[in-house]
């Protein structure tokens, strides 16, 4: 099984003398190689090899137009990771001679004229050496691509989990899904503006939805209440921002842990007057504060049980105002920036 597999192996002879390409492509054909592509001029190799890749180049050193070192040279540039050896032929005996081949790119060298039964030897083994690279190449190939699969499908599965989670979340709250919605454009606008990347952009998009997921533990009779909230109902409320971390907590998932920080940090305030930890400026993660301005705007022009929607030059005059003690001044900077494209996700999602 394993000596068809080398039988049928691709070998290029390169040899600008005829009689030397006849020789050798006869004897090798005894020997049961039927793959074999004969060149006389060397300038045709590279244009074929790149066409199909040879196991094997059998090439004259010492050709008048172009010499073997050159073809060396040729293939050597392609970067190609699975190069063939190269055995030189030569009519040369000085051991600098020999070791110049080496130094060029040849595996191995023959000697002219030629020892059947090394060159037989040679051919073979060399052959199934590199078969046996070839293979492992292959499979290392194989399972990369395995591994790649299998974490697009964990990455999905993490993802459908976030989503369903969200959505969960939604069903239990006054707000609507569109406000997700909104707010998750508007806070991956921010983001993008920002400079943050198209990776950390996307991550936004899917995270920020778990803003308000620590409201599934809120009780109903305080997070279904339609008027304001009594002292002791609103600090009740807050846990919201500690609940939705732990139920985000425990995994080492990029996607997971930005939701676990906007869950917890999206009610801290500039000024530290927020909650539930009372973080202060850059203390405060910067998803939460962009996630924070994404929110309230959505918040304040949308209606809520308990208030009519505020016109948006009135709710994007509070978000100015409120720069420097409720957001953090560079974020409102980009949100006045990415105004006209915010104003299109709120009319273009409208509830």
């Amino acid at each position: 099984m394993i000596e068809n597999i080398v039988h049928a192996a691709r070998i290029f002879i390169v040899d600008d003398e005829p009689v030397n390409l006849k020789l050798l492509g006869r004897f090798l054909t005894t020997q049961g190689y039927g793959n074999i592509e004969l060149f006389q001029d060397p300038h045709e190799v590279l244009a074929r090899y790149q066409e199909a890749r040879p196991d094997l180049i059998l090439l004259d050193l010492n050709m008048p137009q172009m010499n073997g070192y050159e073809v060396l040279a040729q293939l050597r540039a392609l970067d190609d990771p699975l190069l063939p050896p190269v055995v030189g032929l030569t009519a040369q005996h000085s051991r600098d001679h020999l070791l110049k081949a080496l130094s060029a790119g040849a595996r191995d060298f023959i000697r002219k004229p030629f020892d059947t039964t090394e060159l037989q030897v040679r051919v073979h083994n060399l052959i199934e050496a590199h078969l046996a690279h070839r293979m492992l190449h292959d499979q290392a190939a194989v399972l990369e691509e395995l591994v790649q699969q299998r974490t697009e499908v964990l990455q999905q599965t993490r993802l459908q989990v976030v989503q369903r989670l969200a959505r969960a979340a939604e069903y239990r709250d006054n707000e609507t899904g569109n406000h997700i919605l909104r707010m998750a454009k508007v806070s991956t606008l921010l983001a993008e503006s920002l400079g943050w990347t198209p990776a950390e952009c996307e991550l936004m998009s899917h995270a920020s939805p778990m803003h308000d997921i620590g409201k599934i533990g809120i009780p109903d009779g305080i997070l279904l209440k339609p008027g304001k909230l009594e002292p002791l109902e609103f600090k009740i409320m807050q846990t919201h921002a500690e609940i939705g971390a732990k139920i985000l907590d425990g995994d080492d998932c990029d996607l997971i842990n930005l939701a676990r920080s906007i869950a917890l940090t999206h009610h801290e305030k500039w000024d530290g007057t927020g909650y539930p930890r009372g973080l202060a400026g850059a203390a405060i993660p910067m998803a939460g504060r962009i996630v924070a301005v994404a929110d309230v705007f959505d918040a304040l022009t949308s209606v809520r049980p308990y208030k009519d929607a505020w016109p948006t030059e009135k709710a994007v005059n509070q978000m100015k105002e409120d720069a420097g003690t409720h957001f953090d001044p560079e974020v409102i900077d980009h949100f006045l920036k990415c105004l006209p494209n915010i104003i299109e996700v709120t009319l273009r999602y409208a509830d």
